[in-house]
């Protein structure tokens, strides 16, 4: 029972000096940035649609998925902000199975985490390069945030992360909107206390160092539905769910009430075809109830090129190893459908 120290990992200002973006790329980022704090702080009408792969596997697939994103997004920038799921680390419930491309850059070798920040970091500069689009992420390693914090405009906590204490602090230094996921149990406290502990500034440890962070008033919550003793998956995104957070984000001192709603994961009892349905019900919510169309700024979809998911070594260009995902011609669709309802 030990560690194994293999080898030191380059820091990450090794990593971004050698994968770095272009001028004009950072300015993109820059500008994505605010149009997506705009939504959630209300300062803009626009609404969220965070959407690609639930876990990004293959660089070419990947890209190719979101130059079609940034296409779409032409024809709907006057109501839509779309922001790619770029997930390069993928949370394991028993810690088996594939784990993200920061882990294994090829699903069928071994790990290789000094080859996997470098992938990590040329997917996510190329799919920004080539569709004007930056990127969300899931944060499940808060020490990885220097290696990729100039590349995302958005931030995903995880449900079984929301409760740890360094994500929580870490997110407190976060300048982009980080949304904090229900944790499996369900349980509101615990999310919005997560929000009220990353809204505020702290002092820890972060990397070897003793740091102040000063709050980050981005940070909100994600709505992915929960699992009961039983087992049996429990949806959230109800019109019953969102007045109930509405009146319990009204009882806490929070900055810009907001949430987003995964329509996948226990919200759609892993039924992936399930998430056009659940958006077009968040859709309709939000019109006929002025509480709930102030509080949801966005939804998440779990969305590819191929329907559905394959195991690893399948081989299916653009079809997903881990979850599975809408394909890609039902999630245009549904993306020009939420454009109008919004």
């Amino acid at each position: 029972m030990s560690f194994t120290f293999i080898k030191k990992l380059p820091s990450p200002e090794e990593i971004r000096q050698e994968y770095g973006l272009s001028e004009a790329s950072t300015r993109t980022k820059k500008e994505r940035d605010k149009m997506v704090s705009d939504i959630i702080t209300g300062a803009s009408d626009k609404f969220l649609v965070i959407i690609g792969p639930c876990s990004a596997d293959n660089e070419d697939a990947v890209c190719d998925y979101i130059s079609r994103l940034g296409k779409v997004q032409e024809k709907v920038a006057d109501r839509l902000v779309l922001v790619p799921r770029i997930y390069t680390n993928k949370p394991r419930t028993t810690g088996e199975g594939y784990k993200g491309i920061f882990h294994q850059p090829d699903p069928e070798k071994r790990p290789d985490m000094v080859a996997g920040l470098i992938a990590m970091r040329k997917m996510h500069i190329r799919a920004l390069e080539e569709s004007g689009l930056s990127a969300a992420d899931e944060m499940l390693y808060p020490e990885n945030w220097p290696y990729v914090e100039d590349l995302l405009s958005y931030v995903a906590i995880g449900a079984r992360s929301v409760e740890d204490q360094q994500h929580r602090l870490t997110v407190s230094g976060f300048d982009v909107p980080a949304g904090m996921k229900n944790p499996t149990s369900g349980d509101y406290s615990v999310m919005l206390n997560s929000v009220y502990a990353a809204q505020h500034p702290h002092h820890f440890v972060f990397r070897g160092y003793e740091a102040d962070t000063s709050g980050n008033p981005l940070t909100h919550v994600v709505l992915r539905g929960a699992v009961n003793k039983r087992g049996v998956c429990i949806p959230n995104y109800h019109y019953e769910d969102l007045e109930r957070l509405i009146q319990m984000y009204n009882t806490m001192e929070l900055k810009n009430h907001a949430a987003i709603i995964d329509s996948n994961h226990s919200n759609s009892n892993k039924q992936y075809e399930q998430q056009i349905r659940i958006v077009k019900e968040i859709m309709h919510n939000r019109r006929i109830s002025p509480d709930i169309h102030n509080l949801v700024k966005g939804v998440m979809i779990e969305s590819y090129i191929e329907p559905g998911c394959q195991k690893v070594g399948g081989h299916v260009y653009g079809k997903s190893i881990t979850d599975p995902c809408l394909g890609w011609k039902e999630s245009e669709e549904l993306i020009y459908h939420i454009a109008e309802m919004n």
